[in-house]
């Protein structure tokens, strides 16, 4: 199985990259907070990565720390959470964010991620509330572009010119995104607002 890949950002998408390991284009998820943080197109990146095979799939998941890895893992272990449902999770909070709120019960606060309600909310902190104390949490891999993603308009810009987005583009992106959708939205919802944008011609 695929554990790690070590090469060049080949294009991005709104739920994935492509990553060329010598000569070899792979396609790989990442949450959105990962994908707003690889390098730009060209550029070299390192990522830790899980290879999920069903019956009509192979698919490749990757990560940024191994405290992300470490998280999904334990997400996909929850009843009912699968590895797509994993990723919205993961997108919805930074990691600290995320294992604060479920080793504290904040079922309110995970039940606003995007595709996360109550119940899957209450089943993820009584799955995993004891369990997320040990997930050891470190800063970004080297290679990938440093950036505090919360819900900010820096970024949410930040993010959408590491996609390869020029500032003017990024910057009215993020404008329309939060006209549209209010401060309060998450910065998932913000991101795929502005990427919407950015490909409808504002």
């Amino acid at each position: 199985m695929i554990s790690r890949l070590r090469g060049t950002v080949l294009e991005k998408d709104a739920d994935d990259a492509t990553i060329d390991v010598g000569g070899v284009g792979y396609r790989v998820n990442f949450s959105t907070l990962a994908l707003g943080k690889l390098p730009v197109d060209g550029q070299p990146v390192d990522v830790r990565v899980r290879t999920v095979v069903r019956e009509d799939a192979f698919e490749l998941f990757g990560f940024l720390t191994k405290g992300e890895e470490d998280l999904f893992q334990l997400l996909t272990a929850v009843t009912r959470v699968g590895p797509r449902l994993a990723l919205m999770v993961l997108s919805g909070m930074e990691v600290p964010e995320l294992v604060a709120a479920l080793s504290r019960g904040e079922v309110a606060r995970l039940s606003k991620i995007h595709g996360v309600g109550k119940k899957t909310a209450e089943r993820l902190v009584l799955e995993l509330k004891d369990k997320v104390k040990n997930i050891h949490l470190e800063a970004v891999s080297r290679g990938t572009a440093p950036a505090a993603i919360g819900g900010s308009h820096s970024d949410l810009v930040s993010a959408l010119l590491n996609l390869g987005y020029k500032p003017p583009q990024a910057e009215k992106a993020a404008e329309l995104a939060s006209q549209r959708l209010g401060a309060e939205a998450t910065f998932q919802a913000l991101f795929r607002e502005a990427l919407k944008a950015l490909r409808s011609g504002g």
